[in-house]
């Protein structure tokens, strides 16, 4: 079952977990972890278990920023839409080419019996997908890197994150 931890709220009175990730307050699902998996001949992955019932409803994958698929609800795809709308100015050069980027890449995806989803030719070579990839949980999406371009990129980040200032920032702790 995936988690549902939007204001870590997601649980109902007798401490279960909410149906399909989705909390009593209306939240978002949050995907947390990071899982190594491989494509098949055919372009297919299989969604991690933890992710599967939070995308039930149907989603969309999309170009992400540093060359990596983004995973999206479909739900969260409207959030991003409205936020979009509220934005000023909504006519400039660089909010067109950020929204033709953004919505202009969206597949909508439903994964089969299995939890595979397809991923189209164009999104694989914009990421460098060949066959090992890694599934990355970031909060109200996820992503979908090449693994060595992953492994490089958590080397090059994880010495300022581990000296990142925390201060104004949620913990968990």
């Amino acid at each position: 079952m995936g988690y549902c931890v939007a204001r870590w709220g997601g649980r109902d009175r007798s401490g279960s977990l909410l149906a399909r990730g989705r909390c009593r307050d209306g939240g978002d699902p949050v995907f947390v972890g990071s899982y190594p998996l491989r494509l098949d001949e055919k372009g297919r992955l299989a969604l991690p278990v933890r992710f599967r019932d939070l995308v039930a409803d149907g989603m969309v994958i999309k170009k992400g920023q540093e060359r990596c698929v983004y995973g999206l609800t479909k739900a969260r795809v409207a959030e991003q839409s409205a936020a979009l709308a509220q934005m000023a100015p909504a006519d400039t050069a660089t909010a067109r080419m950020r929204a033709r980027m953004s919505f202009g890449s969206m597949v909508e995806v439903e994964p089969d019996k299995t939890g595979r989803i397809t991923l189209p030719a164009n999104l694989r070579e914009y990421a460098g997908l060949d066959r090992d990839v890694v599934v990355v949980g970031v909060d109200t999406r996820f992503e979908i890197w090449d693994a060595a371009t992953w492994d490089a990129y958590v080397a090059e980040q994880e010495a300022a994150y581990a000296d990142m200032e925390s201060e104004g920032m949620p913990t968990l702790s």
